[in-house]
């Protein structure tokens, strides 16, 4: 089949579009504005491939959009270009209501006028995946529960209200419009290049160079952690499997509070890349005063995903993080310039 991947250059999507290329028979075409968070270096190990190619595209383009579509005759659109950063988030909402809601708006109209052209087996086939967030349904609490398809969404940050409102507008698309619209909401990614201003990366460089590890207010809150290539694993199964008009949660089963997470960075860098001095990098760990509104514990269950498309995570979080360190710590020339471009300038996403 053939992919359009939107925000293929960043974290996740370039994930999926490595994975397609790396292993599957799919080509991809993959469309990326090229924002702070955009690697093209991420895309390296496939960029050779005959199968794989960039377009440098605002998703609000949408004549753009469409002349890409028709002349890669797509079948697939898979949408994960976003602005998805909380503090960012809380420091500027303008652009997230621009590139999240304004962007999945002309997106799904530029797919709407070219899916509309289609015919037979190939209109029947043709799916836009929306890709989102856990975030869109607010939180639970510390003592139980879990996110299913059908909890309702209570965003709480202006990130997850523009991304509960793109879900809204792609599922309109098909109640309204009938365009076969597949959604999934995952949990918190980690894995390799991840971008260093989030929270696992960032505790894992701050680590190495002796800084502060800043861990919001008593790092009680809780995450799912996903690693990168299970999920990209997923969206594909979603993208080619799924059910039109259905939504799927993909989470790790890994469900661990943030300082939890910090330890664990801290406890696997001093045993493959020991301090100097001998000290635990647990010494490293502030306290900051908690963001507003802050999440407690985020949940997912992935029972539909599992059983209706066969998926399963393969990474534990222990085995899934001693990999990404040992990633980070093996290509500091991939981290570096970006650590040093965006160094200081906020804190982890928790």
């Amino acid at each position: 089949m053939k992919f359009l991947v939107t925000g293929g250059a960043g974290f996740i999507g370039s994930a999926v579009c490595r994975h397609l290329i790396e292993n599957t028979d799919h080509s991809v075409v993959n469309v990326d504005k090229l924002t702070y968070a955009a690697n093209l270096n991420s895309l390296k190990p496939v960029s050779d491939d005959p199968r794989y190619s960039f377009v440098k595209c605002d998703i609000r383009d949408r004549e753009t959009i469409g002349k890409v579509l028709r002349d890669n005759d797509i079948d697939v659109v898979m949408h994960l270009a976003a602005e998805s950063h909380v503090d960012r988030s809380i420091d500027g909402p303008g652009e997230f209501i621009q590139t999240n809601i304004v962007g999945t708006f002309d997106l799904l109209e530029a797919v709407r006028s070219y899916w509309s052209e289609l015919a037979g087996g190939k209109r029947a086939s043709f799916r836009f995946h929306h890709v989102s967030t856990d975030e869109v349904y607010g939180q639970l609490p510390l003592e139980g529960g879990l996110f299913t398809e059908e909890t309702p969404y209570e965003p709480s940050s202006p990130y997850s209200a523009s991304k509960a409102a793109s879900d809204h507008l792609a599922m309109a698309w098909y109640h309204t419009y009938g365009m076969p619209v597949v959604l999934s909401n995952c949990s918190n990614n980690y894995g390799p290049y991840h971008f260093p201003e989030k929270l696992i990366p960032l505790m894992i460089l701050n680590g190495l160079e002796g800084k502060p590890l800043p861990v919001y207010g008593r790092g009680e809150n809780v995450r799912d952690w996903l690693y990168v290539e299970d999920h990209a694993r997923a969206l594909e199964m979603v993208a080619t499997q799924g059910k039109a008009g259905r939504s799927y949660n993909v989470g790790g089963r890994n469900e661990r509070s943030n300082l939890d997470v910090v330890h664990a960075i801290c406890d696997t860098l001093d045993r493959i890349a020991p301090r100097e001095d001998g000290a635990s990098r647990r010494e490293q760990i502030n306290f900051v005063t908690d963001r507003p509104g802050h999440d407690l514990r985020y949940a997912i269950d992935a029972t539909r995903l599992e059983t209706e498309l066969g998926w399963k995570a393969r990474e534990t979080f222990s085995t899934g993080l001693e990999k990404t360190i040992r990633w980070f710590l093996e290509n500091e020339d991939w981290w570096r310039p970006l650590r040093e471009r965006y160094a200081g300038e906020r804190l982890g996403k928790s």
